[in-house]
């Protein structure tokens, strides 16, 4: 099978004035989510990302702080699966509990490299 990355933009992490509960209950279905690609032996890697860091661009490579997105657009994690297709890869991405909160889900196939 080959491997796609799911970038995730917006959602929770990134909306105002959820309490603490809310927060937990959110992460709860998300782990419940991620656990599905684990038991099915398609997960590899997932990480959520924080809301700061820096941008270095230019011939001059200058760094300045960033990343300054709207909030919806904001890169706030990513994952890591196996599917059959890019297509097979999209239906599975449907699942997502950031969609719950305005977010979105960008799949990416990975590129195999020779070595």
């Amino acid at each position: 099978m080959a491997k796609f990355t799911f970038i995730f933009h917006g959602g929770a992490f990134v909306t105002p004035g959820l309490s603490p509960t809310e927060m937990q209950e959110h992460l709860n279905k998300w782990h419940a989510w991620v656990a599905t690609f684990m038991k099915a032996g398609r997960h590899h890697v997932s990480q959520p990302l924080e809301n700061r860091g820096k941008i270095v661009r230019g011939a001059e490579r200058i760094i300045t702080d960033g990343p300054f997105a709207e909030s919806k657009d904001l890169v706030t994690g990513s994952l890591t699966i196996e599917a059959a297709s890019l297509d097979e890869a999209a239906v599975l991405a449907r699942d997502c509990p950031i969609y719950e909160f305005d977010g979105f889900v960008e799949v990416r196939p990975i590129l195999e490299l020779e070595r």
